[in-house]
């Protein structure tokens, strides 16, 4: 019988040395509270497909094994009176936050492959916010 060692993993995750997608997750945690709220139909969509790519982009990291133990679905609820355009710049914020953090200079290839695809969900949430944001001011 022949024993083999089994196959290294493509690719080896050292969060380490990447802290800052663990920002990135806090601040994607948190935009996505303020944007699921889609309690105001002019904007509804714009809402859910904000939150939808947030989803995403958290989905990438967690599949890349970035982890830091919490639930992207729980967490302290922003406050519930404010205005949908504080919510929204919130949201903003947090999310320009979060694309800084995830945007630093990569050198493994596999890691600029992996930030490519979260910074474009980001973009893509962002993009949706300023759509709600348009589209509240109509």
């Amino acid at each position: 019988m022949v024993y083999r060692n089994p196959a290294p993993a493509p690719h080896a995750w050292r969060p380490a040395e990447h802290p800052y997608y663990l920002h990135a997750m806090s601040d994607l945690r948190m935009a996505r509270a303020y944007l699921a709220r889609p309690d105001y139909e002019p904007v509804a969509s714009d809402e859910r497909r904000a939150v939808a790519e947030i989803d995403a982009a958290l989905d990438e990291m967690r599949r890349a094994a970035i982890e830091d133990g919490k639930n992207p679905w729980q967490g302290e609820p922003p406050d519930a009176n404010l205005p949908a355009s504080d919510r929204f710049h919130k949201a903003m914020s947090l999310l320009d936050s979060a694309r800084r953090d995830a945007s630093h200079a990569e050198d493994d290839p596999w890691v600029r492959d992996l930030q490519h695809r979260i910074v474009h969900h980001i973009d893509e949430a962002k993009r949706a916010t300023q759509q709600a944001v348009a589209d509240a001011l109509r």
